[in-house]
């Protein structure tokens, strides 16, 4: 069985962010990724340099770690990153699924798995122009196809600015029936330094009377309650 590059794997704690907002989380976060977000908040996950800390495990110790943690009472599993996608999850999902546990994925959209397939839900989330990352659409729509038999697929959009706004309208018109989360985006990326939360709701403030006005009423609009509740902290 290949082994599994894990930055870290946390929690319970609640999902901060998208369609599973609130929801009692153990995060599985993978080292390694294909972008370099301008405002990435997880580069130790990304980084090359931080490599030596990633630690390589088993689908079989993963998944006794995300029991540990979890008191085997089956949760939702969130695999994130980096890129989870450059990973193979399935037997990690088998043997969660198996127990009860729920599993759901946030990706860019820039590599397909079929175990895309397995999962409960798909958070795709494309990168917008701040992010100085191109999105390659027809790779994008390989995942959503990868994604179709999955119990839901969502798209999540981090707005910073108007283009960000203006760039969401046009990724939201090439899938009209998949639901579309909004949240602003979070300046602050350094673990070690304090988050202001007037900052972020006067940002979402901003998100919504922008949609009100554009009477874009589509998407839902989201803080990300993670940031609002502990900063930029890891492993919450």
């Amino acid at each position: 069985m290949s082994q599994l590059r894990i930055a870290e794997i946390f929690g319970p704690t609640i999902q901060g962010e998208g369609a599973l907002i609130g929801e009692p989380t153990v995060f599985v976060r993978t080292g390694g990724c294909d972008y370099r977000c301008a405002w990435c908040d997880s580069m130790h996950a990304v980084d090359p340099a931080f490599r030596h800390d990633w630690a390589a495990m088993s689908s079989d110790a993963v998944w006794q770690e995300v029991q540990r943690l979890s008191g085997d009472a089956p949760l939702t599993v969130s695999l994130s990153g980096g890129n989870p996608a450059i990973q193979d999850f399935a037997p990690l999902i088998q043997l969660g699924q198996a127990a009860g546990y729920r599993f759901a994925c946030e990706t860019q959209g820039s590599i397909a798995k079929p175990w895309f397939a397995q999962l409960d839900c798909l958070v795709l989330s494309p990168k917008p122009p701040s992010s100085s990352e191109t999105v390659d659409w027809a790779a994008f729509d390989r995942c959503v196809v990868a994604g179709e038999t999955a119990g839901q697929v969502v798209m999540k959009i981090v707005i910073f600015d108007d283009a960000d706004y203006q760039w969401a309208r046009d990724a939201a018109a090439r899938y009209p029936k998949m639901p579309l989360y909004l949240q602003p985006g979070n300046d602050e990326v350094d673990p070690n330094v304090a988050v202001d939360p007037q900052i972020l709701a006067d940002k979402l403030l901003w998100l919504v009377d922008k949609t009100m006005a554009d009477r874009w009423f589509t998407p839902r609009l989201l803080p990300q309650l993670h940031v609002l509740l502990w900063g930029n902290k890891r492993g919450v």
